[in-house]
């Protein structure tokens, strides 16, 4: 099976992981296993500092391999530990994560966006939550984290995406650049944070998660109960089915 994503540490200290699979970095439940193990490993390594999570291709990432699911339902309980186990692992990582995201941004790609502690997009990045459209739940948790509770809710009833500008003026992501530059900006505000005291980031970023509002995975949890709901419907088997074979659902 070809590699999902790829990951490197380089001198300074900065880790970055590399999502890579075409064409819409969907993963499978193996690919979010992996990614999972993978983010919280590079956590636990003394010599990395921060670690940066983007990807290659025309968008950040898709989310989950509907086309997986669709030939075999049972494997939604799989694929929801593995999207829990990676968004953990970026939330509640050892030390900062950014996410340097482009193109479509969807499902899974929010979990890791809404669970990061930084986001660099770029100017042609686009967010949204389709999950309605796709017969599940899931991931509101972390478009909240985002966007607030109004946003949030328009956006997932919706189903409508939200550009890069209009998520940086309401400071859902902190910065919006060329898509040339995607890269470097965010390894060179991941080398001003590397460049700090680790042991001290690391008490930063175990004092800033415990502040927030709420628990981020038990939010999350309870969101995944509503999931393994929404797959017993016949709604939820239509709304892939229409995916897989490029049809609009009828219900």
């Amino acid at each position: 099976m070809t590699k999902q994503f790829s990951s490197q540490v380089h001198d300074n200290g900065v880790a970055e992981v590399v999502l890579n699979r075409p064409p819409v970095n969907a993963l499978n439940a193996a690919g979010w296993r992996g990614l999972a193990a993978e983010i919280e490993a590079l956590g636990l390594r003394p010599e990395v500092r921060v670690i940066v999570v983007r990807a290659e291709g025309r968008g950040f990432c898709a989310g989950v391999d509907i086309k997986e699911l669709a030939s075999n339902d049972k494997l939604i309980v799989d694929v929801n530990a593995g999207n829990y186990a990676t968004f953990k692992a970026v939330h509640l990582n050892k030390v900062p994560v950014i996410a340097a995201v482009q193109g479509f941004v969807l499902g899974g790609g929010i979990g890791i966006c809404g669970a990061a502690d930084i986001v660099i997009a770029a100017d042609d990045a686009t967010f949204g939550l389709p999950e309605v459209d796709r017969g599940a739940m899931g991931g509101a948790a972390h478009l909240q984290r985002m966007f607030g509770v109004q946003k949030t809710r328009y956006l997932f009833f919706t189903g409508e995406m939200i550009g890069a500008p209009e998520a940086l003026r309401l400071g859902a992501i902190e910065r919006v650049v060329p898509r040339e530059q995607l890269r470097d900006t965010a390894l060179e505000i991941a080398a001003k944070i590397a460049a700090k005291s680790p042991a001290m980031i690391r008490i930063a970023k175990e004092a800033l998660t415990g502040i927030e509002d709420g628990n981020l995975e038990d939010k999350y949890r309870w969101e995944q109960g509503f999931t393994l709901q929404a797959y017993m419907s016949p709604d939820s088997s239509e709304t892939r089915a229409a995916f897989v074979e490029k049809r609009d659902a009828k219900f």
